[in-house]
């Protein structure tokens, strides 16, 4: 059996700028370390050989936000801390996307009080929540392909915004 049997004839593919700058988008994601509490557990879970984040094109979470493309907010973000995640925010380069990974950082969870934030989007714009207290690796992956779906859903003239 050859390789031409293999793949018959495929004629000619077609597709749009669009189409291929979005799959490369969605299949070169570097998420940012960015855990600040127990969810960052699960965030590194998520990384590991059982779940594997690899086979999304997501090698390994940057340190610097100047080679990340997605934040993942993990764990509850005080007032004191907002400054520097906008900071991290503005340093990385566009396009760039955010999870709000638990509760603590998408409504402030169980800390209703005036040092935390009672969300993250108070700070940076928010593109998917990911539920959970903490959530489990299976919801971050989830949340993940919940953004795929959203950047391979964009569209030339929101490429600038």
């Amino acid at each position: 059996m050859g390789v031409t049997q293999k793949l018959g004839n495929l004629g000619i593919v077609t597709t749009t700028l669009e189409q291929t700058v979005n799959w490369g988008r969605t299949n070169a994601m570097w998420p940012m370390l960015f855990g600040l509490a127990c969810c960052a557990i699960e965030m590194m879970a998520t990384q590991a050989s059982q779940y594997d984040l690899s086979r999304f094109g997501m090698e390994l979470m940057r340190a610097s936000p100047r080679q990340s493309d997605l934040m993942i907010v993990a764990g509850r973000v005080s007032r004191k801390m907002a400054p520097v995640l906008r900071r991290l925010y503005d340093q990385m380069p566009s396009p760039k996307w955010v999870i709000s990974m638990g509760d603590c950082a998408s409504c402030g969870g169980v800390f209703n009080n005036y040092a935390i934030l009672q969300g993250v989007d108070e700070v940076v714009p928010v593109d998917v929540y990911v539920a959970g207290c903490p959530p489990r690796p299976e919801q971050l992956i989830e949340g993940i392909m919940t953004l795929h779906a959203k950047v391979k859903g964009e569209k030339i003239a929101d490429w600038g915004k």
